[in-house]
């Protein structure tokens, strides 16, 4: 059997498939930009055809990359942007219009009815979340009531929901399968972990049909084959789990007690609870960490919705370089922000916050404040917003974690990694390969066709590249703490109307 796994990785900013070997070695890979629209303030949305057209460019030039013919794959995964919400016709796969984005913030006034009605204590207990625009359901009922015929078409069973994962398998295997699994469907506030079914008193309240729904799948085991006419071999699809599940994963946090830190477009840390879910009383969200077996794994998670796109915004929105990666340099070259604090709310704030109207915030500029301090503010920010996830965690569990392994993108930035370790007062640990939520698609497909044995062979195959120790005082990290959280405290409620 051939021992080539692809890894399709569909973020919110780009689309990736990568090409894994029997030892977790990149053969190839290809990437392509995503774009993104703003149509109003705190809309966010992106076209669902080139979701899948970016995505189907980047398969073909990884095979030819890697020099492999499409029946040489022993097996694909799949991870992706979660809560992203589709609709599309079941007749001609058209959408009936374009995806709305995780970070879009249209339905807040929604979400506020929907707790003044005291549906906040059911979402918990049934969902593992809180109401907030975050979430799928409330998209998919914004779809429905606002686009033409929409909910006609839905209630007579010509509609399809999905989140991106459930659009890509759609396309792979032309038409046939209409799915999610337990990861992505745990992030449409429509679904129960717990019971592991959808939650009918969410379906009423939003008047979603349940025709609309996917099947749930487990995220390692073999859902289909692609269509050999779509992919050009009749492949499995073994694995599928959304982006921050699938990088716990891919960073070997099998055992509970364990958690890693996503940098991407935003920041996600999940800590491994083990089979037993645990509530937060801190804002964060109970979330199944996979599911293998029908039996599910779970995690605690706190969401940051704007990570490495602060970053994005001062490169392409203010010019204020021209690559990312000078950030660390531009960091480095002053003694501090000066007092600048940048809180990047620019679609309001998620755990532990979950202020829905906040907005991004600068403070503490001066005539002596220049683009450096910028940067190094923004990179700050990610930490200091990791910082008040891990904090929350640790007030729930009563752990106190010793490393947080970490990954994506700016993860790869070492001044952001070190500033990480000095706020956390943690060691920061990053391996070798930071693109571990395509490595975690890679494992969760390899093992279902065997691959690869089982997680202690997948364990093995991870290495640190570099650890992080904190070099700061309790006291100098307290006192910038303290001055973050009144940042964060003045960019609270600035959108909300009247």
């Amino acid at each position: 059997m051939s021992a080539y796994v692809m890894a399709l990785d569909q973020g919110t900013t780009s689309s990736r498939t990568i090409v894994f070997d029997a030892q977790a070695r990149v053969v190839a890979q290809a990437s392509e930009p995503l774009p993104i629209a703003f149509p109003h303030p705190g809309w966010v949305e992106q076209v669902p055809g080139e979701i899948w057209g970016t995505q189907q460019r980047t398969i073909a030039a990884a095979l030819a990359q890697a020099r492999l013919r499409p029946d040489q794959i022993a097996a694909i995964g799949i991870t992706n942007q979660r809560e992203t919400t589709l609709v599309w016709d079941r007749r001609t796969g058209e959408p009936v219009g374009n995806a709305i984005v995780w970070q879009d913030r249209r339905t807040a006034q929604l979400c506020d009815q929907l707790k003044a009605e005291g549906l906040e204590a059911h979402v918990r207990a049934h969902t593992g979340l809180v109401i907030d625009p975050y979430f799928s359901a409330t998209k998919l009922h914004w779809i429905l009531a606002e686009r033409p015929s929409a909910r006609r078409l839905a209630e007579q069973g010509h509609l399809a929901f999905g989140t991106v994962d459930s659009w890509l398998l759609w396309q792979l295997t032309g038409g046939r399968l209409h799915a999610t699994d337990a990861t992505n469907a745990s992030r449409t506030m429509l679904y129960d972990p717990f019971a592991q079914a959808w939650d009918e008193r969410m379906l009423e309240r939003l008047g979603i049909p349940r025709a609309l729904l996917p099947e749930v799948h487990d995220s390692s085991g073999v859902l289909a084959e692609t269509d050999p006419a779509v992919f050009g071999a009749a492949v499995p699809i073994a694995g599928v789990a959304g982006d921050q599940h699938a990088a716990l994963f891919g960073q070997a946090c099998f055992a509970p007690g364990m958690a890693k830190n996503t940098y991407g477009t935003g920041c996600f840390m999940l800590l491994n609870t083990g089979e037993r879910p645990l509530h937060s009383r801190h804002g964060l969200l109970t979330t199944p960490a996979w599911r293998i077996g029908g039996r599910c794994t779970y995690a605690l998670e706190g969401a940051v919705f704007i990570g490495g796109a602060v970053v994005q915004w001062l490169r392409d929105g203010l010019g204020l370089f021209g690559a990312s990666a000078e950030t660390a340099a531009m960091a480095a070259a002053v003694a501090d922000t000066g007092g600048v604090y940048l809180v990047p709310a620019f679609v309001g704030l998620g755990a532990p916050h979950w202020d829905p109207y906040a907005r991004g915030t600068i403070v503490g500029l001066t005539r002596a404040t220049n683009r450096n301090h910028l940067a190094r503010a923004a990179l700050e920010s990610i930490a200091y917003q990791s910082h008040d996830v891990l904090h929350s965690m640790e007030e729930d569990t009563a752990l106190t974690l010793t490393t947080l392994r970490v990954d994506g993108g700016a993860a790869a930035n070492d001044f952001l990694c070190q500033f990480q370790a000095d706020i956390l007062g943690r060691e920061v640990s990053r391996p070798r390969g930071v693109e571990t939520t395509a490595l975690g698609a890679a494992f969760l497909a390899g093992l279902a066709i065997g691959v690869w044995r089982d997680t202690a062979a997948l364990e093995a195959l991870w290495s640190e590249e570099r650890r992080f120790a904190p070099q700061r005082t309790r006291a100098e990290v307290q006192h910038l703490l303290a001055d973050w959280s009144r940042a964060v405290e003045r960019s609270k409620g600035w959108a909300r109307e009247g």
